[in-house]
């Protein structure tokens, strides 16, 4: 069994939780100080099977905190490791790429991930990230501009999108 270091940081939105493996990647991530509920959204077999709690994570924490000061491309470069089916991690990535301050529907991150009609599969993909913030789940809205669902709840939703609506 392996071992994830993790470690906890102060945001506006509260605590911000993310666990790495011994790569450098983020395995899982949010706004929760337990770190053993992140643990269990990992997929089975990327799972550790011990969490160790660590002052920073270096590249990681650092990242999170410029990002809550208005560093909004400071997620950007950090590596994230999860495992899913062939369309989970191709839509994982597509988030990525979803810019800061320019939201997308499901229908439209459905259309940019090669499957149009898939806005329940989109949809999917966002309620089984496990890597919340460096795959920037929250910049996906309803038709309309409804927030819609978020693991970490909406207020904290709305905080992300006006945080990087003004800091564009």
């Amino acid at each position: 069994m392996s071992t994830a270091d993790y470690a906890t940081v102060d945001t506006p939105i509260g605590p911000f939780t993310a666990l790495a493996d011994r790569d450098g990647a983020v395995l899982a991530a949010g706004w929760t100080a337990d770190a053993e509920n992140l643990r269990l959204l990992i997929h089975t077999r990327l799972r550790p099977g011990d969490l160790r709690e660590r002052d920073s994570l270096g590249a990681i924490t650092t990242a999170v905190s410029d990002y809550h000061r208005g560093e909004l491309d400071a997620i950007d470069a950090i590596p994230v490791r999860q495992h899913s089916g062939e369309f989970l991690l191709h839509a994982w990535e597509v988030l990525r790429k979803v810019p800061a301050g320019d939201p997308v529907t499901y229908t439209e991150f459905a259309a940019v991930a090669g499957r149009p009609a898939a806005t329940r599969a989109a949809a999917n993909a966002c309620a089984r990230n496990a890597a919340a913030l460096f795959v920037p789940c929250h910049r996906v809205l309803r038709i309309g501009g409804a927030l819609g669902g978020f693991r970490w709840g909406l207020p904290a939703k709305r905080w992300l999108l006006d945080h990087e609506g003004r800091s564009r």
